[in-house]
């Protein structure tokens, strides 16, 4: 019934338990979870959860954040993303939010990686998994400067474990990407974030865990894991007045929507 759109299952406070957290997937209904890739380094392990289990799928890309790895060009990306069980190219993006004492114009590597997936994801014709934090702006603005506009030849996408604002929204629902919420959305203090989410129209929702982080109440500080993503669903559900069923199934079709018939 639910799919978690994102997650970091090998990592190591879930890769150690992986048979406990399939198990809890299963009792929870969860019946199938994007792994997301966040260094070049990391993906053969992401690729082989998803080669290994048929609920699995899984992301090749090279996270906004991460510096002192392997940087990806076009011709990689295009290369790991045509492997099979590779639906997505991300997670990517742009992270502002620890500058420290560097400018914006300091980050000017994580614009050029971020156009590098975007090359990437129109050569594969597979769409985006896009993280912004703080950079809003300029994540908006190389996507359309790149030709995401929801016009042919655009990947398209979602941007994941979404924290931004209602016109932020509007503007990536208008260049054709999915809105995914986490764990966040039933945080006392993400009042904002739930009139979004009651707000993004049905056919471009999704959820997600992003575990091991970001927990939903009532686990708010423990590791997340797939398993948890139905919480995230009843809190849509309650948001727009409508069964968690509704929310599992609307949101797992519009995975399989958007990651190009995974469930077929």
């Amino acid at each position: 019934m639910f799919t978690d759109s994102h997650c970091h299952l090998t990592f190591p406070d879930l890769i150690a338990s992986l048979p406990q957290i399939r198990q809890a997937m299963a009792d929870a209904h969860v019946d199938g979870a994007l792994c997301i890739c966040t260094t070049l380094e990391e993906f053969p392990q992401v690729h082989q959860l998803a080669l290994q289990y048929d609920n699995f799928w899984a992301s090749v890309g090279v996270h906004p954040d991460n510096e002192g790895v392997t940087e990806p060009t076009v011709d990689a990306l295009v290369q790991l993303g045509s492997l099979p069980r590779v639906v997505a190219i991300g997670e990517t993006g742009l992270d502002y939010y620890r500058l420290g004492e560097r400018s914006l114009s300091d980050m000017h590597w994580q614009r050029e990686r971020f156009r590098t997936h975007i090359l990437a994801a129109q050569a594969l014709k597979k769409p985006l998994v896009i993280h912004t934090r703080s950079a809003s702006d300029d994540t908006l603005g190389i996507l359309r400067e790149g030709g995401e506009t929801g016009s042919d030849g655009s990947a398209g996408g979602v941007f994941h474990c979404f924290t931004e604002s209602k016109e932020v929204a509007r503007q990536a629902l208008d260049m054709g990407f999915y809105i995914s919420f986490s764990g966040i959305l039933t945080f006392k203090t993400a009042q904002d974030l739930r009139d979004v989410a009651t707000w993004v129209p049905m056919d471009r929702l999704l959820i997600e865990t992003d575990s091991p982080y970001l927990a939903p109440v009532p686990f708010r500080g423990k590791t997340n894991t797939p398993a948890f993503v139905p919480y995230v669903a009843q809190q849509l559900a309650a948001l727009r007045n409508c069964s968690i069923e509704t929310i599992g199934e609307t949101t797992s079709r519009n995975f399989n929507q958007l990651f190009r018939g995974v469930y077929s």
